[in-house]
């Protein structure tokens, strides 16, 4: 093959190897599972998941794969859809910084649930599948997935595509290739057929469409290994050349950014992931910790609030574009509720992202004395930092202002510790998983390269659904 981004990211994963992986690249991932595993199985409680049921449940193929937090059994791209799904539904899932000039911060990837999502259907299949190679699979999908993501023109995601339907399908197709033992030949071609396969746009923030983009990211990149490994024939060059997907879903490139630095180092070490705290975009949590702050500090109650205003730049405004939100899946993109989820109850978890609490009147009432507004100064601060201030007007009268802190929670420069991890681990779980079965679990991830087979993840996980179907007959 040619010296292309496409062989170079191709033979990077053909060549990887458990111990090529850095000890700090096998902390994250292990830190990335925990939280992937955790976001899907919270997601399957959303009703995104019980659409999905029905669906795959009508148009099921051969119970090939088991699936997270479910009692199903399906082909292995439909588990893969149905995982990353799952991950995607509470928007709750972890996101790439940025490094290249030009790129926003936080609008590359979600990167951890399109590989993670392939990578568990496959072992379905493929198995037995050891935590090493597991991990290696993981993080090879996660490397070539954010690489990519830098490489592609930032119009990629300007003028309307959703990176983590698209960019994460490469992903995908890199896991599942590495688990099915492929060479780098057969690997570019997985890529290839992921790069036909590659789509989402963001018309569909704020619907069911944007977790199905997360979803069919897994589904295809396992659909095109699976085609590759039966014989079927891609261009082995899709990333390149003038018809390639950087030139065609990203009006171009700049491969030279990533050429010859995939694994140096890995972009889940430098510049690093961000996973969340709250199940919203990236972009609102700086703004959502300066809301709760302001209050706290000022020992402000809901019944304080005359009015409250966010400033920031377009990098914050238009990807957040919902005044009022009414229901859960727009509230994501909603400032106003989620500045009101903070004020009203100091916290926006699981609990909170409900249509029932959306639509009830306090929340409706608070969103209408929330606004946001363009601010020239934070935007020529640039767009490698998400930069907001919060001015409060109370009803006494008084004007309180804060500045959100540039180190966002949950980022490489302000992380969650693992002790947090797990208390979000938990929050996703809670009223999921049974009693001990989400302990286990954390527990065979925080171990995961030295277990013999990682199906164990599934019996666990699929405990899940298991007890709620036990539930509906009881």
């Amino acid at each position: 093959m040619k010296e292309t981004l496409t062989a170079d990211a191709s033979a990077f994963a053909a060549d990887l190897s458990y111990a090529d992986l850095p000890p700090d690249v096998v902390r994250i991932a292990r830190r990335c599972i925990v939280d992937g595993l955790g976001v899907m199985l919270a997601g399957t409680t959303h009703e995104t998941l019980h659409v999905a049921r029905r669906y795959l449940k009508r148009h099921a193929g051969p119970p090939a794969a088991r699936v997270v937090g479910a009692d199903l059994r399906l082909s292995a791209p439909q588990a893969a859809f149905w995982n990353g799904l799952a991950g995607h539904a509470m928007d709750w899932d972890d996101t790439q910084l940025a490094e290249g000039p030009g790129r926003p911060y936080g609008l590359l990837t979600h990167p951890t649930v399109p590989p993670l999502a392939a990578a568990l259907a496959v072992s379905e299949i493929a198995g037995p599948v050891s935590g090493r190679d597991f991990v290696t699979a993981f993080a090879g999908g996660v490397e070539v997935e954010c690489k990519v993501a830098e490489a592609i023109n930032p119009d990629h995601y300007n003028l309307g595509f959703h990176t983590s339907g698209t960019i994460g399908t490469f992903g995908s197709a890199v896991a599942a290739s590495k688990l099915l033992k492929f060479d780098a030949v057969a690997t570019a071609q997985a890529i290839g057929g992921a790069a036909s396969m590659a789509a989402g746009i963001r018309a569909n923030f704020g619907t069911m469409g944007k977790p199905m983009h997360v979803g069919r990211s897994a589904e295809n990149g396992v659909t095109a290994a699976l085609l590759v490994r039966e014989g079927f024939a891609f261009n082995t060059e899709a990333l390149d050349t003038k018809w390639g997907y950087l030139a065609v879903a990203g009006r171009g490139g700049e491969p030279k950014l990533v050429m010859g630095r995939f694994g140096k180092p890995f972009s889940m070490v430098t510049p690093g992931i961000s996973i969340k705290p709250y199940p919203s975009g990236v972009l609102t949590h700086p703004s959502m910790d300066a809301m709760k702050a302001l209050m706290a500090e000022h020992g402000l109650t809901p019944d304080d609030i005359e009015s409250v205003t966010l400033f920031a730049a377009n990098n914050i405004l238009h990807p957040i574009r919902y005044e009022i939100a009414t229901s859960e899946l727009e509230g994501k993109f909603s400032m106003a509720f989620l500045l009101s989820a903070i004020i009203l109850r100091g916290t926006a978890g699981k609990a909170e992202f409900t249509d029932a609490f959306v639509r009830s009147p306090e929340v409706q009432a608070m969103q209408r004395r929330v606004r946001a507004q363009f601010d020239p100064e934070i935007d020529a601060m640039g767009h490698d930092r998400i930069l907001s201030r919060i001015e409060v007007v109370t009803k006494s009268g008084a004007l309180i202002s804060r500045m959100s802190d540039d180190r966002y929670r949950g980022g490489p420069a302000y992380p969650l510790s693992d002790g947090e991890l797990e208390d979000k681990f938990r929050d996703c779980t809670d009223g999921v998983l049974p009693d001990g079965a989400g302990r286990r679990l954390l527990n065979a991830v925080w171990h995961l390269e030295d277990l013999p087979d990682v199906s164990i993840l599934l019996d666990i996980a699929r405990e899940a659904g298991a007890s709620r179907e036990e539930a509906r007959t009881v």
